[in-house]
């Protein structure tokens, strides 16, 4: 995820304050993706020294105001229109830990699967209860905070179908009972 990206992106309706980026990133995520406030004010402070905003004062409550430039107006642009890649995909810390546990002989690979299984299935109900107080009484904003949970969702469902077929292959492994 891009941080960088995400708060010039936010930056383009009004000049706001690292908190308010904060909030308003978490709201128009659905909270998926907690940001630590230090990070979106180091964030801020790269993008200010790359001449993507700039400062704009304090707003007399001792905040401090940033407001995008026409470079980074240029930046998040051409962040929408470029596709996200592929060639690098993110590193999964579960598919790591099955891949380490199956070369080691005191790991219990059947428990690590069932333990993450019954962790995976809370956050898809937790994920789908969400969507679905989201989806009662929509509203415009409610749009995005929808489109994350079914991304999480589906994501969600995937690792599920993918944690059956590492108990399926591990039991073909084992033989015949």
């Amino acid at each position: 995820m891009s941080i960088r990206h995400s708060l010039l992106a936010l930056l383009q309706d009004r000049p706001r304050y690292g908190y308010q980026l904060r909030t308003e990133f978490e709201d128009r995520t659905g909270s998926s993706w907690p940001l630590n406030i230090g990070q979106v004010y180091t964030t801020l402070d790269r993008l200010e020294r790359d001449g993507l905003v700039q400062k704009d004062g304090g707003d007399g409550d001792g905040h401090i105001i940033y407001s995008i430039t026409d470079a980074g107006r240029a930046e998040a642009q051409a962040w929408f229109q470029s596709p996200v890649g592929r060639a690098n995909p993110p590193r999964n810390e579960l598919a790591i830990k099955l891949a380490l546990a199956l070369t080691l002989p005191a790991v219990d690979v059947g428990g690590l699967i069932q333990a993450q299984r019954a962790v995976s299935m809370r956050a898809l109900q937790e994920y789908t209860k969400s969507r679905r107080e989201a989806a009662v009484h929509p509203r415009p904003a409610d749009t995005a905070r929808l489109l994350v949970l079914d991304s999480l969702i589906f994501q969600t469902e995937a690792e599920v179908r993918w944690l059956d077929l590492c108990e399926a292959r591990l039991m073909q492994l084992a033989g015949p009972a």
